[in-house]
This record gives structure tokens, C-alpha cells and sequence, in this order.
């Protein structure tokens, strides 16, 4: 009777989680711990309040765009180490902003995105080791403004381009050691800058004749330079125009995450563009109409042409009607009426009868 029950204590703390909706652990300081699950993504039914997120050790899938966690804004750090993730798409944390710590360690990422980081300007450390990157690209770094730990360890990284240890300048710890480093001239920029840093190891793997020996202990002839090279910097001109695309990356991001559900508020200017064009097109439109209207209307009232005048031509008042009447029947008044009733006087109109009356 006494195994019994304990055999169905331990069943309900077994399926307990199960009944709760997701299968992790949630500790009182909003610790959540999925590690070891082999969840193919995150639990919908986790909290929205967790500060800290522990997906080790599972099957999860990166999304190839869109953000890969949606429903946790509180969230400072994030453990996603031992996952298969051989690539890190763009702006796949991009509404982490409030992130601190991102643990990616022994995914298989052979590559990031330049816009893998997007959005992560409050990431305080980053570890990368146990992983199969070749090469560091600088607007994948220009991303962070508050980094402080950076971890390379055990990667596939040959050497590192000057740009890159530029923007290293304000990362406090940077492990590097355990890479294949290929100590060439290309290399000489890289050791100029581990002269500037304590407490970086780093040993060449190639060529033969300098393998095992510590980077910065090496001159520019050991290196295979002819002469020394000056440490490359980077164009002003570049650099302001790298750096106001992330700022503007980071804005577009923030916009993002505070703007409604429908998510439609975000694309409506190229709309309120195409009104105002619109509007103006057909307000000119208008303005050009009416001032053709207003041209036809003076051109029409000014058209009559003014009949001659009686006192320069010979003939009576009686002689020029019957020659009216010999050539030409006389209209009606309703005719003339109809014909001439613009609303205008024009000159020399008055009858030769009325003219003679006044003269006498």
C-alpha cells in the first residue's frame, strides 16, 4: 500500500508540468527553465513576465524572418547554447531589447547575418564558442552600444579585419583563443591591436615554422610584411553611414514592438504620400478648368464686332432700310433677342434714329 503511493506521487509530479500547459520549470524570480526538453520551439503557454529563459539543449528552429521571441519584452537573459542553429537569420531578436546576456554557445553557426544582432543595443554579453565561424563582419557588431563580454573561443576564425577590432575597442573582455589563426601579413593590423589589450592569448596555427607561438610576440618580419603597415582606419564617411543604419534599424525595430497588433500604422505614410499628391494633382486641375472657363466666357462677350458709324457713311436712316429690306428680310426682336442677349451694352448700338435726335 505505501508503494503505491508513492508510485502515484511521483506520477503527478511527473505529468505535472503537462497539466500546467508547457513542460518547464518557473522559479519565483521569473527563472524559466525548458533545457533538455527537445522542444522544436518555445512553449506558447510560458509567462510573458520571465526575465530569464534557459532553452539549452533542445531541437528548436531559427525563424528565416520575424523574431523568434515574440511574447516576452521583460525578457534579460536567454540561454540557447547546444541547439542546431547553423545560421543566425536578420532581426531574428530584434524586440529583445531589454536583453543583457545571449548565450549561443556550441550551436554549429558557421555564419551571422549582418543584421543577426538588430535591435540588441543593451546586450551586455555575448557567447559565441564552440562554434564554426570563419569570419566576423562589422555590421553585425555595429548592433551593440553596451557590450562588455564577448566570447570567440573555439570557432574557425583565420583572422579578423581591422574594422572589426576598431569596434572592439569598447568591449572590455574578448576571448579569442582556440581559433586557427594563420599568422600572415594580413595579420599585422591584429597584432598591432593585441599589443593594446591585456590578458588576450593568441597563438598561431599556421605556418609551421610560427605555430604555437603567441601572436603579439611577433614583428612585422616574422609576419611576412616587407614593411611595417599602418593600422588601417575606417572611413569617417562609412562609418557615420554603417552606424545611421542601425540607429535607424533600431528605431524602425522599437517602432515595431509598441505599435498594435494589426500592425498596419507602421505602412501608412506611403498611402497619406499618394493623398496628398492626389489632392494637390487635382486641385491644380481645378484651378487650370476654371481659369479656361473664365478666358472662353471674356472672349465670348467681346467677340461683336461694332456696327459702322452712321455719320461717316452716306445714305439715310430710310435709304439703308430699304436696302435692308431689298437684300434681307428684318429679323424678329424675339430673334435678336435670343441671339444678342449676353448681357452687355458694346458701343454703337444705339439706333441712327436716337443719334439724330439727340444732335438736333
Amino acid at each position: 500500500m505505501e508503494c503505491a503511493w508513492y508510485l502515484c506521487v511521483c506520477s503527478l509530479l511527473c505529468v505535472w508540468p503537462a497539466a500546467a500547459g508547457h513542460p518547464c520549470s518557473i522559479d519565483s524570480k521569473g527563472w524559466a527553465d525548458c533545457s533538455g526538453k527537445s522542444l522544436p520551439h518555445t512553449p506558447d503557454s510560458l509567462p510573458g513576465n520571465i526575465t530569464s529563459l534557459d532553452l539549452s539543449f533542445n531541437s528548436l528552429a531559427m525563424p528565416r524572418s520575424g523574431t523568434f521571441l515574440i511574447h516576452f519584452p521583460s525578457l534579460r537573459a536567454l540561454n540557447l547554447s547546444n541547439n542546431i542553429i547553423p545560421m543566425l537569420y536578420p532581426a531574428v531578436f530584434s524586440n529583445l531589447w531589454a536583453l543583457h546576456l545571449l548565450d549561443l554557445s556550441s550551436c554549429n553557426i558557421s555564419r551571422l547575418h549582418p543584421e543577426a544582432f538588430q535591435g540588441l543595443r543593451n546586450l551586455h554579453t555575448l557567447l559565441l564558442k564552440n562554434n564554426k565561424l570563419q569570419i566576423l563582419q562589422l555590421p553585425a557588431f555595429l548592433a551593440f552600444g553596451a557590450l562588455v563580454h564577448l566570447d570567440l573561443r573555439n570557432n574557425d576564425l583565420l583572422s579578423v579585419d581591422a574594422l572589426v577590432l576598431q569596434r572592439m575597442e569598447r568591449t572590455h573582455q574578448i576571448l579569442l583563443q582556440g581559433n586557427p589563426w594563420v599568422c600572415n601579413c594580413s595579420m599585422y593590423p591584429f597584432q598591432q591591436w593585441l599589443h593594446q589589450r591585456r590578458g588576450v592569448q593568441v597563438l598561431c596555427a599556421s605556418p609551421p615554422e610560427l605555430q604555437g607561438q603567441e601572436v603579439k610576440t611577433l614583428n612585422f618580419q616574422d609576419l611576412g610584411c616587407r614593411r611595417k603597415q599602418r593600422f588601417p582606419q575606417a572611413q569617417p564617411s562609412l562609418r557615420r553611414k554603417l552606424l545611421a543604419t542601425v540607429q535607424r534599424n533600431d528605431t524602425t525595430t522599437t517602432a515595431a514592438t509598441t505599435m498594435s497588433p494589426a500592425g498596419k500604422e507602421g505602412n501608412s505614410w506611403p498611402y497619406l504620400v499618394g493623398f496628398l499628391v492626389s489632392a494637390v494633382g487635382i486641385s491644380i486641375l481645378i484651378a487650370l478648368a476654371a481659369k479656361c472657363k473664365l478666358f472662353h466666357k471674356n472672349f465670348a462677350s467681346y467677340r461683336h464686332r461694332p456696327l459702322p458709324d452712321t455719320s461717316s457713311m452716306g445714305g439715310s436712316h430710310a435709304e439703308r432700310g430699304a436696302a435692308w429690306g431689298e437684300n434681307q428680310s428684318m429679323p424678329s426682336a424675339a430673334g435678336l433677342q435670343l441671339e444678342d442677349d449676353d448681357g452687355f451694352i458694346e458701343d454703337n448700338y444705339i439706333q441712327p434714329s436716337e443719334r439724330l435726335q439727340e444732335e438736333d
